[in-house]
């Protein structure tokens, strides 16, 4: 639940980019999600400030948006994370313009995106039918 700030730098003035974020879950099954967005006059896009632009998997101001707007490529797939102690590996792309086809990949990062915090303790709870994990702070 910790912000992912995204932000990309060395772009042209008022360049048009499209941005993608993909990732696979525990089964092998991908989730992707993209936005258009425009570089502001300095070259810069920091999600945080920059609306995305209509024609993506959402528009206007959410920094978050490529997460939550993640879509599974199979009908019907929920993305669940089963194993909380391993990350997610989600990977960032910028591509130049706006087509419906990505045109020229200028930059790609990956991001490890964690459920649990170092030190927190899993104690399993089982007591008669009731089955739960408790997770306690360090």
């Amino acid at each position: 639940d910790q912000p992912l700030a995204i932000a990309v730098q060395g772009l042209g003035p008022r360049q048009q980019v499209t941005l993608r974020t993909s990732l696979r879950d525990e089964t092998g099954e991908l989730f992707q999600a993209s936005a258009r967005y425009q570089a502001g006059d300095d070259g810069e896009l920091d999600l945080a400030r920059c609306p995305a632009l209509p024609g993506g998997s959402f528009s206007g101001l959410e920094p978050m948006g490529l997460l939550w707007a993640l879509q599974p490529q199979k009908p019907f797939w929920r993305l669940v994370k089963r194993d909380v102690q391993s990350p997610f590996l989600l990977q960032l792309e910028v591509f130049e313009g706006h087509g419906e086809r990505h045109g020229r990949l200028l930059a790609q990062a990956q991001h490890e995106r964690a459920f649990l915090r170092d030190g927190v303790r899993r104690v399993p709870v089982r007591e008669g039918r009731i089955r739960a994990t408790l997770f306690l702070p360090p």
